[in-house]
């Protein structure tokens, strides 16, 4: 017997609109899976309250529903069977206790006499079809719940536990285009709980290809109706719900995505190393290995839950200084940062403009590009060509290590797909000997780049959005100062007195660009770049975030991840395998992921993308598991 309850005092949730007496929706209990059922029905079904009361227990004034499309002349006991095992394999929302009512939509069927048996064996109390009453407004099939009293159809919506600390909060639709947070606790469990719609509900299309597509947004993005955060108590408390979403968002939205929740950032989006760095708010917990390692930031958030939950299809993050290829590559999933400007950053909480870039963090290859095409829009190229020339730099010339191999092995095969061998790229004597060099009076790169990047970050993120924060909190609190974690503080501290000007940063940073797109990585009329550099990623090494570490410095240096971020090309993860480690928390061997970068010309996404969807189509890369490991084998 199929069991429904509402969950009295199990889960708190924030009203949909002002009015105290208004509603703001119920939770129900069906076979022990928690749903968050809407406060608006999407239909209404034209059955009388008697003949609806035949679906219910005693004390019951909702129950599950069924919605199954008809179009098929003989509905017989093969044909329910058929379709309650494609809802089931097919949607993590529907389970059998939905099958207590089934409504049959559309043309009406021919309904053969072994049909009742099977009913009977589900637990069906009450089967209904199009010939005796309608739905006033035709839905899409797949698990719902009716009011006995109205008729009135509500959707489903699967709760899930946040148990790793990926989301500031869930987020809810609204009919008007605007979102309410949902908070939300489930019974026993010490964490928010997510809300997530049927993907039975959607069917992607050529304008909605990222329809059902389950989205999580960093929590530096403009959401309508929700506040933004960037990670720190005092600037949500200060500042109202927004009245509009970013435009980056919002293509997302219009292409059918769709959010449920504002997920994790590290405090202005600035580098924190997680425990010790993460005031405010904890650092979400990465799943992998031992489950104790650094999640990395700054979208700390969707990297973790894309690692940790099957439920959530994609994280749109920002990428700085590293802060989607970071989280991507320790937590087992693609990630990009594109090239600079592709899509606008309007509404978007801002470190440097001149550097800041937005991308994905998934598992998929193939929603990856789908998903890019839908926010870059026309200014991503199409391309289904690779560069005959491959160069690596930072790769072993033999494996010492597992991870090592795994790498190595994956060059091979690429080599193989290409069909070219790969050179090491010094790009280091390249520019030595370069007469850019020369002019800049800079023999190295780390002697024209050391300061650029902690230049650019400090000084524009204070005059942009530090200065402003610091004054309206101090208005609003009789002067007070708000709380800044370490890192935002020193850097803020920082900027405001060293002696690189913003004006020396931009023209190092312009230098560079020059050279690097000039001179090293061309562009190509037929692959768009000329060639591909490749560099390690991770290669399954701990950062415990248990152990004590050093107060904060700013991030200064050079490094081959410094790339991308000057010569504003794209950069993107490959999640390529996975490595054994021995854990110091679970004294046991555990794997951490084994990741690759990818850098091109700029304005060769598309190449990345389409390259990616091909090696994953090969089985060159498999799309990762969620959990502790990614892959049953190795790669």
């Amino acid at each position: 017997m199929f069991h429904l309850s509402v969950l009295a005092g199990a889960l708190a949730l924030l009203s949909v609109v002002q009015a105290a007496s208004s509603k703001s929706g119920s939770t129900m209990n069906v076979d022990g899976t928690f749903y968050y059922v809407p406060a608006i029905p999407v239909s209404r079904l034209g059955a009388t309250p008697t003949q609806l009361k035949t679906a219910a227990t005693f004390g019951e004034d909702m129950v599950p529903l069924t919605i199954i499309n008809s179009g098929i002349n003989t509905f017989n006991a093969s044909t329910l069977a058929s379709i309650v095992a494609h809802f089931e394999t097919g949607d993590d929302v529907f389970n059998a206790g939905f099958l207590q009512t089934i409504y049959l939509q559309g043309e009406s069927s021919i309904i053969m006499q072994d049909v009742s048996t099977s009913l009977n064996s589900y637990g069906t109390k009450l089967f209904m079809v199009s010939a005796d009453t309608n739905c006033t407004i035709a839905i899409p099939a797949g698990p719902y719940f009716i009011s006995i009293y109205t008729g009135d159809i509500y959707q489903a919506y699967r709760l899930y536990s946040d148990v790793n600390g990926a989301f500031t909060e869930g987020v809810f639709a609204l009919p008007d285009g605007n979102y309410t947070t949902m908070s939300a606790s489930l019974e026993g469990v010490q964490s928010l709980a997510i809300a997530v719609p049927s993907r039975l509900y959607y069917t992607a299309t050529e304008s909605q290809p990222l329809a059902g597509v389950r989205l999580g947004i960093k929590d530096i993005y403009d959401v309508a109706g929700t506040k933004r955060g960037c990670g720190n108590r005092a600037y949500y408390d200060l500042y109202p719900e927004k009245n509009a979403s970013a435009p980056a968002v919002q293509r997302l939205v219009d292409a059918g995505a769709i959010i449920i929740g504002k997920m994790k950032t590290s405090q202005f989006a600035n580098g924190e190393m997680a425990t010790a760095d993460w005031v405010d708010y904890h650092s979400p917990f990465n799943v992998r290995g031992d489950g104790y390692s650094d999640p990395s930031s700054s979208s700390s958030g969707p990297g973790a839950g894309i690692g940790a939950y099957s439920w959530l299809d994609l994280g749109l993050g920002s990428d700085t200084g590293g802060s989607i290829r970071n989280p991507a590559q320790v937590n087992g999933g693609y990630g990009n940062r594109p090239s600079h400007g592709l899509v606008t950053l309007d509404n978007v909480m801002p470190l440097s403009p001149l550097l800041d870039t937005s991308g994905f963090i998934c598992r998929d290859a193939e929603l990856w590009k789908t998903a890019a095409y839908v926010l870059y829009g026309d200014n991503i190229t199409s391309v289904t060509s690779f560069p005959k020339k491959l160069y690596t730099t930072g790769f072993p010339e033999n494996a010492s290590t597992e991870a090592e191999g795994v790498l190595l092995s994956f060059l091979t095969k690429l080599e193989g797909f290409l069909g070219v061998t790969s050179s090491v790229l010094d790009y280091d004597s390249m520019w030595a000997a370069s007469p850019q060099a020369a002019a800049a009076n800079a023999p190295t790169l780390s002697d024209l780049l050391a300061l650029t990047y902690p230049t650019l970050i400090s000084k524009q993120q204070y005059a942009l959005l530090g200065a402003s924060f610091i004054s309206d909190y101090g208005a609003a609190h009789d002067g007070r100062y708000p709380f800044l974690d370490p890192n935002p503080l020193v850097r803020w501290t920082w900027g405001q007195t060293n002696a690189t000007t913003l004006e020396q940063a931009i023209t190092n940073k312009t230098i560079f660009m020059d050279w690097w797109n000039n001179e090293v990585i061309h562009s190509d009329p037929d692959t768009c770049s000329d060639s591909l550099l490749l560099y390690p990623g991770t290669l399954a090494t701990p950062n415990y975030r248990n152990v004590y570490i050093a107060p904060p410095v700013i991030p200064a240096g050079w490094g081959v991840y410094n790339i991308a971020i000057f010569a504003e090309v794209p950069d993107m993860v490959f999640p390529i395998g996975q490595g054994p480690y021995n854990s110091t928390i679970t004294l046991h061997e555990e794997f951490l992921p084994v990741a690759v970068d990818v850098i091109a010309h700029k304005g060769c996404d598309g190449m990345i993308f389409e390259l990616a969807t091909q090696l994953q189509a090969a089985g060159i890369t498999i799309i990762p598991k969620t959990g502790s490991t990614m892959f049953r084998r190795s790669l």
